[in-house]
């Protein structure tokens, strides 16, 4: 993107937050948050079991009164310090926040552990009351950690400990990655910048990005087997001390979701590599006039390709009109980003890579931060983090306990953005080569989302699972990662050794241990909504922008029961794989 469009983009306002790293009103809110903690403590520590409904109620609301007070706080920091990874002022205060707000937090870590002490028939009376029932799905997900809590003690001591331990390797390893720089063309790159040069039109330029990208990795591949294998290590030991059964069971649990439903996702997917990736990528080399692909071809533009970039109007436009044709309440809510400075769009240095939504606290309002170079992808990104954006903002009244809504719902608005924006995108395009391009870049997004995020939660599983028993060097961290991506990807690709450093770069696998099947299993899900809406299902907007509004009251059962639609049934997945297929087989009859 040119400097002059980039100038147009447009960057967020953080004062609906703070004013600035001194804004006097963060010292009030952190000054309240902790003498409320203390009192809170005083209050109540000891005492859960003699409540009644009402006093226990509003324990709770007290409770909440004062992580949104610190939520607030932290989404401050995060997203100042998103955008100024490089900076030291920024990340010496955000390192500085987090340990005062765990110091904080650690004086109510008694409310949650007590809480799932209750002996049930004491809850349940408890719960007779209807103001303490309103708060019976938060307590119901808290203690479902319940067979796997320490004594108040050692939750104390792992919940100091976590700034100079996990925190730490990860601000280690998102400092590094800001501060990296990759040559290209002479001049020195950052990762975003590199990464949106393997989708360029030229496979000289894509091999030079591709070429760059892993001899830096390479140069630094101790450091992040390091992290990799200190945050494996780590994570191993406190699950074992919780006697977890399994690496990936406290994200099925923090998600709401059940192991069974996991297993059948990925079993579901892993066993149509074949017939999705293996087939769209061998349509693909047919259609670049090779045998046989690089790796740095998988995102490459088709031949017939335009390369058409969008301005930031245009693909604004893209995707509220997407978003207005489905409901126009919803188009509403997604347009309060771009007129009340909720974004920030700008690839720049010492920015975070990537893209996300961060819903900050009720009082206030999601903000989505992009790096924004004006390609179609792009414009599918902008639809996929405005549906988690809409999503934040619909669950927001339910509060900081109860609208907080697990990654596999959560990347449900999100994908649904997307397919509504591609259909849109779709259905206005006459010309057949380029319904063809904007059907493959579809297919292709959907890989990456289904069958990429599968084999990335393979690779983590074997890894944690070998962790174990061992430290990993980064030559078996670069075999597992080979024999993931050959799994899923196919023969069709050439994988050379310096594709074997690429595991080290994806944020996902640091930040949130076994967070990428969620990606995968909203996709699914929306290839199933989608279908029951293009069935003309009576009321569906309606209820699908109820069931945003649910935030995380409600589990997945309850909220697709609307529908007719069961994730439990094992045919479920196989329905949204199905789409995938469709599409490629449509692909098919245009060779």
């Amino acid at each position: 993107m040119s400097p002059e469009a980039a100038a147009d983009l447009p960057e967020w306002n953080l004062n609906d937050l703070y004013a600035g790293l001194d804004a006097p009103e963060l010292e009030t809110d952190l000054s309240a948050a902790e003498t409320a903690a203390g009192t809170f403590k005083e209050t109540y520590q000891g005492r859960l079991d003699d409540l009644s409904g009402g006093a226990l109620a509003a324990a709770i609301s007290a409770y909440e009164e004062i992580s949104e007070k610190l939520y607030r706080a932290m989404s401050y920091a995060h997203l100042l310090h998103a955008t100024n990874i490089t900076d030291p002022e920024i990340g010496q205060f955000f390192q500085t926040l987090q340990e005062r707000v765990n110091a904080i937090t650690t004086e109510m870590l008694f409310f949650t552990l007590e809480l799932n002490d209750l002996d049930e028939a004491v809850l349940a009376g408890q719960l007779d009351d209807p103001a303490a029932a309103r708060y019976a799905p938060w307590i119901r997900d808290t203690r479902a950690f319940r067979p796997h809590q320490l004594s108040e003690d050692l939750e104390k001591l792992l919940h100091e400990k976590e700034v100079a331990g996990r925190r730490a390797w990860v601000r280690l390893f998102d400092e590094h990655m800001a501060h990296m720089r990759f040559d290209l063309d002479g001049a020195e790159r950052t990762l975003s910048d590199t990464l949106n040069r393997l989708t360029d039109a030229d496979g000289g330029r894509r091999k030079d990005a591709a070429t760059a990208l892993a001899q830096g990795l390479k140069a630094d591949e101790r450091l992040f087997a390091m992290i990799t294998n200190t945050l494996a290590k780590d994570k191993e030991i406190e699950d074992r001390w919780r006697g977890y059964e399994t690496p990936a069971q406290s994200r099925h649990l923090a998600n709401r979701v059940e192991t069974e439903v996991v297993d059948a996702l990925t079993s579901a997917v892993r066993d149509s590599y074949a017939d999705l990736a293996h087939r769209y990528y061998g349509l693909k080399a047919v259609w670049m006039g090779a045998d046989r692909l690089d790796w740095w071809d998988r995102n490459a533009p088709l031949p017939d390709d335009s390369d058409r970039r969008f301005s930031w109007s245009e693909a604004k436009d893209t995707v509220l009109g997407a978003y207005a044709g489905f409901d126009t309440g919803m188009a509403a809510t997604a347009r309060r980003f771009f007129d009340e400075d909720w974004i920030d769009a700008p690839p720049r240095e010492g920015k975070a890579s990537g893209a996300f939504a961060h819903p900050t606290v009720p009082s206030v309002h999601p903000y989505v931060l992009l790096n924004y170079h004006g390609k179609a992808r792009d414009v599918m990104t902008l639809a996929h983090e405005l549906g988690h954006g809409v999503h934040q903002v619909l669950a927001g009244p339910q509060g900081v306990l109860l609208g907080d809504t697990p990654l596999t719902l959560a990347e449900t608005a999100s994908v649904f953005g997307e397919m509504l924006t591609f259909r849109a995108m779709l259905d206005g395009e006459a010309d057949a080569a380029r319904r063809r391009v904007l059907l493959a870049g579809k297919v292709e997004d959907m890989l990456n989302t289904v069958v990429r995020q599968v084999a990335f939660h393979e690779f983590e599983a074997r890894v944690h699972d070998e962790r174990r028993t061992g430290e990993l060097t980064p030559d078996r961290l670069g075999d597992i990662w080979i024999e993931t991506q050959t799994e899923s990807l196919g023969p069709v690709f050439n994988f050379d050794s310096d594709y074997r450093t690429l595991w080290a770069y994806i944020p996902h696998f640091i930040h949130a241990p076994f967070y990428v099947y969620a990606y995968a299993f909203g996709d699914c899900l929306v290839n199933a909504l989608y279908a029951v809406f293009q069935d003309g299902h009576q009321g569906f907007q309606e209820k699908y922008l109820d069931m945003l509004a649910q935030g995380g009251a409600k589990r997945h059962a309850e909220l697709l029961a609307p529908f007719g639609l069961d994730a439990s049934d094992p045919g479920f997945w196989k329905k949204g794989l199905n789409i995938i297929s469709g599409f490629i087989d449509e692909l098919e009859t245009t060779l």
